[in-house]
């Protein structure tokens, strides 16, 4: 079913909506990858209230995807069915501070806007937001984090709307965080959140911010089309290591290649495909289980179909 069917099947279910829906989005312009299928239709909700009533008037068969800015996401060639809610900076891109410690921020807000307003204001520990590539409502579902800091440490409540538009409060302890997890209902889309520091000199919390810039700049490739880290570090080593050391450094699929300046970075030289990044990242991960035994987990996001006759096993099917 295209987009534009699917907004006819729907008719007068959607009227009153004020978010932007767009049939047949390509998911290629929103990835940082630059790669991926369409989305059958794209919502931009124009708020949380708008939100609600999107969700309660599609239908439960019709699927509902969330995403982020697409710093951390790979989206396979066939696209993705259904709709993909892809929240308004308008919306929900805002930091408002609320004491002298606390920040509620919108789920659409870059974390580096987030550790600039936390600076602004006077409250520390929001620092290692400046280091990540990526939006709070992510952070909030892997629990993002950088520089010996995570965003568990900072989460006081969290709003999330359920499939049938219901909202919802969670403390930090019900979104039940663990190393770049959280226990949060997949089907959950957070709007914002509820977020504490502490206070701290400006020029204190600037320098912290200029540290993680420089080691950004330093050893990751920040100016190409990368998805950040490809996979989570597994216990008792790094994934970068565990990559260099099973021969994968600067490794190329088609137009798909692991950085050979960070190698857990995987990077679109130009030309890639949703199909060339994820064969690249599951060929890797076969090549680190044959030479160390470690089973790496990706930390990017895959989402979508594969386009027929074009399907990836994990792991390439090796030792499963």
């Amino acid at each position: 079913m295209s987009g534009a069917e699917l907004l006819e099947r729907l008719g007068d279910r959607l009227s009153g909506l004020r978010g932007r829906l767009t049939p047949d989005a390509g998911m290629d312009k929103i990835t940082w990858f630059r790669a991926g299928g369409p989305a059958d239709v794209l919502f931009q909700p124009a708020d949380e209230e708008d939100l609600s009533a999107f969700l309660k008037a599609v239908p439960e068969d019709i699927p509902v995807t969330m995403v982020g800015i697409g710093s951390n996401l790979l989206v396979r060639e066939g696209g993705i069915r259904g709709f993909v809610v892809r929240l308004s900076a308008k919306g929900f891109g805002q930091a408002e501070v609320v004491s002298d410690t606390r920040i509620r921020a919108g789920a659409a807000i870059p974390d580096k806007r987030l550790a600039a307003a936390a600076l602004e204001a006077g409250i520390g520990g929001f620092h290692f937001y400046h280091g990540i590539p990526g939006g709070l409502g992510g952070a909030l579902r892997m629990n993002a984090g950088a520089n010996g800091v995570e965003t568990k440490e900072r989460v006081i409540e969290v709003r999330a709307l359920d499939r049938k538009g219901e909202l919802h409060v969670f403390s930090n302890a019900d979104m039940g965080y663990a190393y770049r997890h959280s226990d949060a209902p997949r089907d959950l889309i957070f709007t914002s959140a509820l977020m504490e520091g502490y206070r701290e000199d400006p020029d204190v919390i600037r320098r912290e911010m200029d540290a993680v810039q420089h080691h950004r700049e330093t050893v990751q490739p920040v100016r190409e089309k990368t998805g950040g880290s490809t996979f989570k570090n597994p216990p008792e080593s790094s994934a970068w290591k565990e990559v260099d050391k099973a021969g994968c450094r600067g490794l190329t699929i088609g137009g798909a290649q692991m950085s050979p300046m960070h190698c857990n970075f995987m990077i679109n030289t130009g030309t890639a495909s949703g199909y060339d990044l994820e064969y690249l990242g599951e060929t890797v991960r076969a090549k680190v289980l044959e030479h160390s035994g470690v089973r790496l987990e990706w930390e990017i996001k895959r989402i979508g179909e594969f386009r027929e006759g074009r399907g990836i096993d994990p792991f390439l099917g090796q030792m499963l």
